[in-house]
Parts: structure tokens; C-alpha cells; sequence
């Protein structure tokens, strides 16, 4: 993310596409929000979101379509909240995994870099 404000999914489920890029080996396209495996292994993701507290937050970690992990925030009072998730995922040379923003739920970040989403390769096969 790493843009100023928040981002709502109203109808459909929105792919994130992370503008701040603080490291990549060219896996992750920052236009499309995608890491595509470039060997096979096992890899690491993680990931966190921060909403407005008057708004839920659904995040969906997919793999080729199929969602591996998931965390969601119910609406609550006066505060933000921050979910996080994690997990090693086995990937196949050219797998894509990525980020989905659940319907009627809304991610916020800023400057800060509160919303995040991590990957890197842990061993080869």
C-alpha cells in the first residue's frame, strides 16, 4: 500500500497493489499486486492490515485463486485496529500469490507503512 488514505471494496474483492516497495528481487509487480515464484520452494508470507475503527477489514491471502489464510476486523469505537496473518506456502515455478480486500470491508494506510505484505523464497526444492 503505502499511500496516504484507505481503499473500500464495495461490490467485487480488490487485488492490493503495494505502491511502497521496500525490497524486491523482481518477483512482485507493484502494478498488479502479484508475486509470481520464481523457483520452486518453500516461501514465507506475511502480511498486515490497518483499518478506520468504524469499518471492517476482510484481507484474504490467495494462492493461484484459492485463499490460503485469511484475518478480519469487526467494526468497534474510537481506535484503530491492525490484523495480522502469516504462513509457509510450498509454490510451484510461475504460482502467483497475492492480496484480496473483502466485499464491504475497507484497508487504511499512511505514510507509516501500517499495511503490509512480506514474501520471500525459505529453500528451494
Amino acid at each position: 500500500m503505502g499511500n496516504v488514505g484507505g481503499i473500500e471494496a464495495q461490490s467485487s474483492e480488490i487485488t492490493l497493489t503495494y505502491k511502497a516497495v521496500l525490497s524486491n528481487t523482481g518477483s512482485y509487480d507493484p502494478a498488479t499486486g502479484i508475486f509470481t515464484a520464481p523457483v520452486k520452494g518453500m516461501y514465507y508470507f506475511s502480511f498486515s492490515g490497518h483499518n478506520q475503527s468504524q469499518k471492517s477489514m476482510g484481507l484474504r491471502l490467495m494462492k493461484n485463486e484459492v485463499q490460503i489464510i485469511t484475518v478480519f476486523n469487526h467494526p468497534s469505537t474510537k481506535h484503530f485496529d491492525t490484523g495480522t496473518n502469516g504462513m509457509n506456502i510450498p509454490l510451484n515455478v510461475g504460482d502467483q500469490v497475492y492480496m484480496r480486500l473483502r466485499v464491504n470491508t475497507w484497508i487504511y494506510d499512511n505514510l507509516n507503512y501500517h499495511s503490509t505484505f512480506i514474501g520471500h523464497l525459505l529453500f528451494p526444492f
